[in-house]
């Protein structure tokens, strides 16, 4: 039924949840395929358009001397559950699943990050919205998905309009109702990341009022299970999984074109949506350093979940990474890369 409040434009979101998501019901990993040849596999876990996708297109899963099992999940949190549970060795998340899982003492390593900007974490309202300031969101609704990144970046951008969370009306959505809510006029406002943002603006079905550009890290990880980086030969598939990654991630900003193309292929968006969420989020990214001011980052997150009482008590983020994998990468705080047109 909720489907029939969606436009038809945004129908392949309702469908599509990305690194940054919040807990989803429909957490479970779908069947995917396997590259590679060898007696060692590493099972990573995946989303839709997501790692395997880029390192496909990147053509950086040739000439692998280990197996890839890829598993897709629906979002991040239950992406995390698996490497807890040993289902899986790594996998791409944003930057608050890992507050949660921490919070629960999960067997989690953030190993890997890259830095981008925030213009695709958005709070958005509907095109004909009164709204035109953040402070004037007071005693509105808003949704969003409880524990994503887009739940902290609306935290963030409340309080730097002066306001608090008890300010407005929450509503804990995933992104397929609060996509139907938001185009219903349910809500108020929508607190989502993209494609989602870049599919509603393209759409002309809303705008943005305010982004996390400034407000939030803008950061992405990889994050492994413990046990698998005891085992010197998984170890070692993990240290050149990351480094084709990162040629991948250099592959998009040189061809974002080529990418938006393959990825509205792999996930429904329409090209035009892909194209303009690569601009505004994906070709940034730059590979970094798992360092001092990214646990520094990750804990101001923690520490604000644990202040609203939204996580039960204090997290110690330090003794959830590990940086034997850094090399010779800038930290963390590098600025992230400028589009490129081509």
């Amino acid at each position: 039924m909720r489907r029939r409040l969606v436009p038809a434009a945004l129908l392949p979101l309702a469908l599509l949840l990305t690194a940054c998501g919040g807990t989803s019901v429909a957490g479970t990993a779908a069947g995917a395929g396997t590259d590679g040849k060898g007696s060692l596999t590493l099972d990573v876990g995946d989303q839709k358009g997501g790692s395997e996708a880029v390192l496909r297109a990147a053509g950086e899963l040739k000439d692998l001397d280990y197996r890839i099992k890829w598993s897709t999940f629906t979002s991040g949190p239950p992406l995390l559950e698996a490497v807890n549970a040993k289902a899986v060795d790594i996998g791409g998340v944003g930057n608050t699943p890992p507050v949660f899982a921490a919070s629960a003492d999960s067997k989690i390593s953030v190993v890997a990050a890259w830095h981008g900007t925030s213009r695709g974490e958005a709070v958005l309202v509907p095109k004909n919205s009164s709204l035109k300031r953040p402070e004037e969101l007071k005693g509105r609704s808003i949704a969003v998905a409880q524990g994503s990144s887009a739940h902290y970046q609306l935290i963030a951008s409340l309080k730097k309009a002066g306001l608090r969370l008890s300010d407005v009306k929450v509503k804990y959505l995933q992104p397929a109702d609060a996509l139907a809510a938001f185009t219903s006029s349910k809500v108020d406002a929508w607190a989502v990341w993209d494609p989602y943002t870049s599919q509603v603006v393209e759409a002309g079905q809303g705008r943005i009022l305010t982004d996390g550009d400034g407000v939030v890290n803008g950061l992405n990880f990889q994050v492994a299970a413990p046990g698998a980086l005891r085992d010197s030969r998984k170890a070692a598939a993990v240290k050149d999984y990351l480094e084709r990654l990162r040629r991948a991630q250099d592959w998009v900003y040189d061809h974002p074109a080529a990418w938006a193309k393959v990825w509205a292929k792999d996930t429904g968006l329409p090209y035009a949506v892909a194209l303009a969420s690569v601009k505004r989020t994906n070709a940034s990214r730059v590979a970094v350093a798992v360092d001092e001011p990214l646990i520094a980052s990750e804990q101001r997150i923690a520490d604000t979940f644990t202040g609203l009482g939204l996580i039960p008590r204090r997290v110690d983020f330090s003794a959830f990474v590990d940086s034997r994998f850094n090399g010779d990468l800038p930290p963390s705080t590098t600025a992230p890369r400028v589009y490129k047109e081509s």
